[in-house]
């Protein structure tokens, strides 16, 4: 081996062991250090790592503000088509029940012929009562406000009369009795009420 290739690289001064020495300085004088041209990062603001982080965060918070209000107009969404369905569904009860109710008002009055026929009677009773179950399992019952106060809006007269027995503006007759769906007049009830 040459001498260059075994000559251990110089030491310099106050270097721990085996630690090289600095390249030898160009001549001339040594460039001044100045801190005033170096910009200190303030203790309360993000590092210059930390700053691409900041978008990311505003970027994850603004979609999730955006799927949560997606969440909440679906929400909103179900809500108004599970109302818009059931008042769909009541519409539809309601026309079959209105294209109903004449045939069984015509068996009402056929109960009330046919006295003295007691198996016609009872036939004409149990079709009644089928009809009238099947209305209510749909959410329509049926109403006779004979007693009570008159309430145009539940109600319709057909006739005033003079009654000792009654107040005025009383119903002292149901001519048809009256039905509701979910508690909404389905049709009022035709009356005759106390002059």
């Amino acid at each position: 081996m040459s001498e260059s290739e075994t000559k251990q690289p110089e030491q310099q001064e106050g270097a721990p062991d085996g630690a090289p020495a600095r390249p030898a300085r160009p001549e001339g004088p040594a460039p001044e250090t100045s801190f005033d041209d170096a910009e200190a990062v303030p203790a309360g603001e993000p590092k210059a790592a930390d700053a691409p982080e900041a978008p990311e965060e505003d970027a994850a918070a603004k979609y999730l503000a955006m799927a949560q209000r997606a969440q909440a107009d679906f929400e909103n969404y179900r809500k108004r088509m599970a109302r818009e369905n059931a008042a769909a569904i009541d519409r539809g009860v309601s026309k079959l029940a209105k294209e109903l109710l004449p045939a069984l008002d015509h068996l009402d009055h056929a109960l009330k012929a046919a006295e003295g026929h007691e198996d016609v009677i009872r036939g004409f009773a149990l079709v009644r009562d089928e009809i009238v179950k099947a209305l209510g399992r749909v959410g329509i019952q049926p109403f006779a406000p004979q007693g009570e106060l008159f309430d145009p809006n539940e109600h319709e007269a057909m006739v005033q009369q003079q009654s000792e027995d009654a107040e005025s503006g009383t119903v002292i007759e149901v001519y048809q009795q009256g039905y509701r769906i979910n508690g909404q007049v389905l049709r009022p009830a035709r009356v005759v009420v106390a002059a």
